[in-house]
């Protein structure tokens, strides 16, 4: 994942996800003509061709992601097919997937072979598979890269994808205001994979928001896998090493069902908890508020649908809805919204499982 400062824009749609990186307003646009003469005004930003519903150009849209081993990954694919079928002129070319990048690329030159109108990729590996973007896009097919980016931006048309950085910034952050009126304040970290970079991301983001909160420290940090079975037993280490803490910041919903097993069996509810990419069952037990899991921040599956909407446009030679530019943005960021009582019911419909 890149880092999200190399995103100078960003420009929020419903529920929190971002259209753009680009927000130009259409008065500013409209206030540049200096004739009274109808014949000299500038042309209307809305003239420009944007993607909208209507049935346009056919387009075949071919995708393929890693293998579906999680339930994040899961939601990923049920997201791209869902939202292709919403769509009368597309046809959705959807691989098997795997998180073997030697099977990943065959399946992706299958696809290029297929001559498909654009591509969507979700790599395993986004390193090990830039050289097949590369030969994607000199063949003419256009390539939107989800979420795990390749090597350069030549591999690629436009990139989606969430926010590491900001998860944590906006867990720590959630979590500095809840415990801000306490002194000596105590918070741990339960991790995700540490040769991860996105793990990285969002502990630097998390390191970072807490550095605004003095009356806070933190005194621990494990890192797990991402699977329910290593959150379970790595909360346990941490739960028998802290007798007091007033906080925790789990980077991922999956692990953090293991984890609130931990939490039950040791018969812990001293702190708040807050976990991370937006499950079905953390938004549920934010919204039952009988446990200590109090707010989660989104890494939304959503991404591969919008990945769909913006590969119907570049196939059909269109602009975003909303934006002025007559192209599609290079590089796109989600926002991490923290989801907690107050807006769970919003975002319900989005929870994965």
């Amino acid at each position: 994942m890149p880092e999200p400062t190399s995103f100078t824009s960003r420009l929020t749609s419903r529920r929190g996800l971002l259209l753009g990186t680009a927000a130009v307003s259409t008065g500013a646009l409209l206030a540049g003509c200096t004739s009274n003469d109808p014949k000299d005004e500038e042309p209307a930003a809305d003239s420009r061709p944007a993607a909208d519903d209507k049935p346009g150009k056919r387009v075949t849209i071919g995708f393929a992601g890693p293998q579906a081993d999680h339930g994040w990954l899961n939601a990923i694919n049920d997201n791209a097919e869902k939202r292709a079928k919403k769509y009368s002129d597309v046809t959705l070319e959807i691989t098997e997937g795997s998180n073997d990048t030697a099977q990943q690329i065959g399946q992706i030159e299958t696809l290029i072979n297929k001559k498909v109108d654009v591509l969507v990729v979700l790599p395993a590996d986004g390193k090990a598979l830039t050289q097949v973007g590369l030969k994607a896009m000199r063949a003419g097919i256009p390539v939107v890269n989800l979420d795990r980016i390749f090597n350069t931006p030549q591999a690629y048309r436009c990139w989606i994808g969430g926010d590491n950085y900001g998860m944590g910034l906006n867990a720590g952050h959630y979590i500095g205001e809840r415990l801000k009126g306490k002194s000596d304040a105590r918070v741990i970290e339960l991790a995700g994979l540490d040769n991860l970079e996105l793990t990285q991301q969002r502990t630097q983001g998390f390191d970072d928001a807490l550095k605004n909160y003095p009356n806070i420290k933190k005194v621990a940090r494990q890192a797990a896998e991402f699977t329910v079975e290593s959150g379970q037993a790595k909360m346990a280490q941490l739960l028998q090493a802290q007798p007091r803490f007033d906080a925790l910041w789990n980077h991922d919903d999956d692990q953090g069902v293991g984890a609130l097993r931990a939490v039950e069996q040791a018969g812990r509810d001293d702190f708040l908890m807050v976990g991370g990419a937006g499950a079905l069952s953390a938004f549920q037990a934010i919204k039952k508020d009988d446990g200590v899991l109090k707010a989660t921040v989104l890494y939304p599956p959503t991404m591969a649908a919008s990945a769909i909407d913006l590969a119907r446009a570049l196939g059909q030679g269109k602009g975003v809805g909303g934006l002025a530019e007559y192209e599609i943005p290079a590089s796109i960021t989600l926002y991490s919204a923290v989801v907690d009582k107050s807006n769970v019911d919003q975002y319900m419909p989005t929870g994965f499982r």
